[in-house]
């Protein structure tokens, strides 16, 4: 290009265009407001400074000026001078535009200025020649369509967006919309599409990119998806595949902005906080690089959509990760459809424990409570994220970032979980820590009915909601807290204290330390309580010598002395004064049991249910062989015995206070009255027996010898079946106490005392802990009940015909010695025996007086006068019954010994033989058959 025409350029520029200028510009199209975004500039320059006549892909119309934002001119004069002469053809038309709009002043404010004002403007500045050749459009009355920015109502998401949703693009009147794509050239397509794009990226509508008609922006569940786009038609397609591949980013930017907005609600927990702040994080930084890209848009000549895609590729794997991950969580949450719908059976108790609590509490139930699907918050959370980093395990970048959101998410868990290991105390206000509270078991309860509720019910773990970091550490962490929590209750050990530099993430190594150390710790603390402040080792030898009869000698004189009222019935028994006769012999000086300090905890009560049915409604047959534990009984009635009297409802309670009421417990002390009352019914029967033996030795009608040979013979019978019955009490007595309960006692008490040697030493002097504690003195009861024979409902059946023969052999033996009187020719008659001395058969005549006497007040007339031999006959047939069930029984028991003690208890062969002599000599010595052993 010569000077001149340079010179003439300039003066075009500086003057404005010549009169026949009109001749060269393209026809102006009116501009679309950019509908649903209140912040964007007019981009209708682009389009009427976009000349169809261009000079192909190096004309002028590929700069991005023609978008209406121009650069700073940056190049020398020898570049310009170049471009002029190689663009003087068309250029000088399309340079008015941009000469002025360069060098205004208020650039940035016209940006600003709305479409129909900078039409306007544009429109007075043209020449009157220019104007009149204009079509209609160029003057368009204002659109009706106007839209606004609203406020939205708060949620209980503090940062949620509270912006209303902009509306469609395709709601705007026909006025507004864009030229089409398809009279753009291929440069100005590309402007334009790559202005749309940076506003697609940040979830707006562009003028050519919108959203797809299957979008619904008002319904959550579509926004959370992510919006889907749409490109107008006539876009080349060179630059359709490139743009549609990008717009998964934008997709991906759009749902995991709701995302963040939704998660963070409070409903959601801290856990779905801190993840949607990291989230945050990295979208803050994806519009921090959109800003970027586009100042390299409006300043670099060479950005093409290529360098837009590989510069966002990068951004777009990241994003495509997080998005991946918050539609996993939305399913979880139902907030998303998800094939696999089905709900945890496992946690409908908790939700309802949860609605109870909140009940409790004065909580209301309302729609936010009531969920009909349980929250995926918490540790599930944390798992979810965990098991995704150890699938991406190969992928660095994807690696790195569940990282860094796995240690953002967790800190607000890992605050609780130190809280709870180094405090006892849970500051979890949306329910997601493993560790779940009833707050309604409260420690005043306790105080009247104490129940292992406390420890077993109070705090319990989510088992569906431990992180796997946790998984294997769990229970440590549940006893770690439980043991604080009982601590910190009883004012033992100052727990109070702030622990410093705690892990605060599960990245860290010190995180397994933290829970070994904080749950040594706590086992120390409350072990100490329990040993030496609560005396435990006193309180339990406390308990064998009132539940074990150890000693007994203070118990036989509380028999001697009750025995008037222990002989009632069961609802007449007076329980006040068998409990003033108890007081009254644990203090009586001399006594081991005197100088017990609990012995004020001592309680007499009835239970009006027999121990053998009180055991088979307990007993679990296949559980109990197969090593279960024995649960007490349910609050489910019993049928009482009709027939019980005081000394078979005997037992005692022993009130314990707190905490040592965790490991004496409910259940605990209900094995302390079976094993009480098992060990009372055997030492009643023995008494009997033992005053059966002393009737029938000091007593003139057996110890008078017969003339009737016969009448020896029977006596002979009777005392040897008594003999065999005391035989088998007292062997059966001596076998539970001695060999049963002795043992496992002294194998209990030598567990504890490493916790009793190690007091007040280093935590690695503890060898026990709490719980292993609780479960030896479990497992030293439940050894006794099955020893003794308690936990087998055949050994309980065969047991109790046994206790039952005996007993009513020793509550006849007034009837056989009246029927012995009856029966015997030297006593029935009036004259003196002559092995008799005179002494004796005063005594004699005054007791049959006395006798008879009381029968004949009782107006109780017996039978008829039999012979003798009749009589004898008869006391031989009933001696015969007594002593056939016995013997069977009793080998029956010794044949059902023998099979558990080969099979289960081996302790149960020393019981064996000793009971084997009380029926050696008999018919029914020897092993029986199957339908004798099935009774």
């Amino acid at each position: 290009m010569s000077s001149a025409s340079r010179v003439s350029t300039q003066d075009r520029r500086a003057n404005g265009p010549p009169a026949n200028s009109d001749k060269q510009r393209p026809r102006v199209s009116v501009n679309a407001a950019k509908p649903g975004n209140f912040s964007r500039h007019d981009a209708s320059d682009l389009r009427r400074t976009a000349s169809p006549q261009s000079d192909g892909p190096y004309g002028s119309s590929h700069k991005r000026t023609a978008s209406g934002n121009p650069r700073p001119l940056s190049r020398t004069h020898d570049d310009r001078r170049i471009e002029e002469r190689r663009t003087e053809k068309t250029f000088v038309t399309q340079l008015e535009s941009i000469v002025r709009r360069t060098r205004s002043p208020e650039r940035l404010e016209r940006r600003q200025v709305p479409t129909e004002k900078a039409r306007a403007a544009a429109e007075k500045s043209r020449p009157v020649e220019n104007r009149s050749k204009e079509p209609k459009v160029e003057a368009p009355q204002a659109p009706p369509w106007s839209p606004e920015a609203t406020l939205l109502p708060h949620t209980s998401a503090p940062l949620a967006s509270r912006i209303s949703i902009p509306p469609l693009a395709s709601q705007a009147p026909s006025t507004v919309q864009p030229t089409p794509l398809h009279e753009l050239s291929l440069e100005a397509q590309e402007a334009v599409i790559i202005e749309d794009l940076l506003f697609v990226f940040m979830g707006y509508e562009g003028q050519y990119i919108r959203f797809s008609k299957s979008y619904n922006p008002h319904e959550e569940r579509d926004r959370l998806s992510g919006p889907t786009f749409r490109i107008l038609p006539g876009l080349d397609p060179s630059l359709q595949d490139l743009t549609v591949s990008m717009l998964k980013m934008a997709t991906y930017y759009s749902a995991l902005e709701v995302f963040v907005d939704v998660q963070s609600r409070e409903e959601f927990g801290a856990v779905n906080h801190a993840l949607c702040a990291s989230v945050r994080k990295f979208l803050q930084d994806y519009l921090i690089m959109i800003a970027q890209l586009e100042t390299q848009f409006l300043t670099n000549e060479n950005f093409t959509l290529h360098v837009l895609n590989i510069q966002t590729l990068p951004t777009s794997q990241t994003m495509s990760r997080l998005y991946s991950l918050a539609v996993e969580l939305l399913k979880k949450n139902a907030l998303l459809d998800d094939d696999d719908d089905d709900d945890d059976p496992g946690d409908s108790g908790d939700d309802f424990d949860n609605i109870l609590e909140t009940l409790r509490d004065g909580g209301d139930l309302g729609a936010g409570n009531m969920t009909g699907k349980r929250i995926c918050k918490g540790g599930v959370v944390l798992g979810l994220i965990t098991k995704r980093q150890e699938a991406m395990a190969g992928d660095p970048v994807a690696r790195t970032l569940l990282t860094t959101l796995l240690r953002d998410a967790s800190r607000p868990y890992m605050a609780m979980l130190n809280e709870w290991l180094h405090h006892g105390g849970i500051n979890d206000p949306h329910a997601e820590f493993l560790i779940k509270e009833q707050k309604s078991i409260r420690r005043e309860r306790l105080e009247q009915d104490y129940t292992d509720e406390y420890w077993e019910r109070r705090y319990t773990i989510r088992k569906n909601d431990v992180p796997p970091q946790l998984q294997d550490v769990k229970d440590k962490v549940l006893l770690a807290g439980k043991y604080l929590n009982v601590v910190r209750e009883c004012g033992g050990v100052d727990v109070s204290k702030v622990v410093k530099d705690v892990p605060t993430s599960f990245d860290d190594s010190r995180f397994l330390d933290n829970v070994n150390i904080a749950y040594a710790h706590a086992n120390e603390s409350l072990m100490q309580l329990l040993l030496t402040t609560h005396s435990l080792p006193m309180r339990l030898r406390s308990l064998k010598h009132y539940f074990f009869l150890d000693p007994s000698d203070y118990f036989s004189y509380f028999l001697e002395l009750g025995a008037s009222e222990l002989r009632k019935p069961v609802k007449s028994v007076n329980t006040g004064k068998l409990q003033s006769l108890l007081d009254l012999v644990l203090r009586q000086p001399g006594s081991i049991v005197s100088l017990d300090p609990f012995k004020e905890d001592v309680k007499v009560e009835m239970n009006e249910i027999t121990l053998i049915k009180s055991l088979q409604k307990v007993v679990n047959i296949t559980g109990m062989e197969q090593g279960e534990a024995l649960q007490p009984l349910s609050s489910q009635p019993i049928e009482s015995d009709k027939n019980a009297i005081g000394f078979t409802s005997l037992q005692l309670d022993y009130a314990v206070p707190f905490p040592v009421s965790l490991v004496i417990s409910r259940k605990t002390v209900w094995r302390y009255q079976a094993l009480f009352r098992y060990l009372l019914s055997l030492r009643h029967l023995e008494s009997q027996l033992s005053t059966t033996w002393h009737t029938q030795t000091s007593g003139i009608a057996w110890s008078h010898k017969s003339s009737a040979r016969s009448l020896e013979v029977w006596k002979r019978r009777v005392w040897t079946l008594r003999a065999r019955m005391l035989v088998f009490v007292q062997q059966l007595l001596y076998f539970c106490t001695a060999e049963v309960i002795e043992p496992n006692w002294t194998k209990f008490v030598s567990r504890l005392k490493p916790n009793e040697e190690h007091q007040g030493s280093s935590l690695s002097g503890l060898t026990r802990t709490v719980d292993e504690l609780m479960q030896d003195h479990v497992d030293f009861l439940d050894t006794c009940l099955k020893e003794c024979m308690l936990t087998n409902s055949k050994l309980l059946r065969i047991h109790s015909k046994l206790m039952q023969t005996c007993t009513i052999f020793a509550t006849y033996s007034n009837w056989l010695t009246r029927e012995l009187e009856k029966a015997d020719p030297d006593l029935s008659g009036n004259t003196k025996p002559p092995n008799m001395t005179d002494d004796q058969w005063r005594v004699f005549q005054a007791v049959r007086a006395q006798k008879t006497s009381s029968q004949n007040d009782s107006s109780s007339s017996g039978p008829g006068q039999t012979s003798q031999d009749a009589r004898i006959a008869n006391l031989f047939e009933i001696m015969k019954k007594w002593e056939s069930n016995f013997s069977r029984h009793l080998q029956i028991l010794l044949d059902a010994l023998n099979h558990y003690a080969a099979t289960e208890t081996v302790v149960l062969l020393s019981l064996c033989a000793r009971l084997s002599t009380a029926n050696q000599g008999t018919e029914y010595a020897g092993l029986r058959n199957e339908e004798d052993m099935a009774v």
